[in-house]
């Protein structure tokens, strides 16, 4: 590898490229690696004036935004809901009806998050973790629906969503699970 190659910029160009509508999934084997493709899809969004909605468990939260800031990007004076980080526990209790993700409490929670994004006419990212959450409780059944609504959503707002699951997670079926939720996506990015 060339010594001045800086996987940096390279991950901006490429999140600079991404479309609306998009929906990517990472599946990781390692949290840094995950953690910088994170951090390139969610700075280059606010770098670019998009909205970002960052919906994921407290320590990716906060690793984020240590990341985001370390890299110049100051999180607590971006705009009035241009970054608007969720724990994602609470938004999948906000949905979640005996286990099952319901379509219209769903819809109307997300949609809100992005009608806040998407003020002013930014265009809006968003990375959901509430997938691998119910992935690693062993809701495969409910992870799918999830991800079905979730592209479904993304088809009809405009927005690019980025997913990403521990490899960890895929226990038995691991190669047919990964392609179920894979077909799913509009994009896998390697981890």
């Amino acid at each position: 590898m060339n010594a001045g190659f800086d996987l940096r910029k390279t991950t901006d160009v490429f999140w600079g490229e991404i479309s609306p509508c998009e929906h990517l999934i990472q599946i990781y084997e390692n949290d840094g690696v995950f953690m910088d493709r994170l951090e390139g899809f969610i700075g280059g969004g606010l770098r670019a004036g998009d909205g970002v909605i960052v919906i994921a468990t407290a320590p990716h939260l906060n690793t984020l935004e240590r990341r985001l800031e370390a890299n110049g990007l100051d999180v607590a004076a971006c705009s009035e809901d241009q970054y608007i980080p969720l724990a994602a526990d609470e938004v999948l209790a906000g949905f979640m009806v005996r286990g099952w993700p319901d379509d219209a409490l769903f819809t109307n929670v997300v949609s809100e998050l992005i009608a806040r994004a998407s003020a002013h006419g930014r265009r809006v990212r968003a990375f959901g973790e509430m997938v691998a959450i119910l992935w690693a409780r062993g809701d495969q059944g409910a992870t799918v629906r999830l991800e079905h609504l979730w592209h479904r959503l993304c088809q009809t707002e405009a927005f690019s969503l980025f997913c990403a699951y521990p490899k960890v997670g895929f226990t038995r079926n691991a190669s047919e699970s990964i392609s179920e939720l894979c077909a799913a996506h509009s994009k896998v990015i390697p981890g």
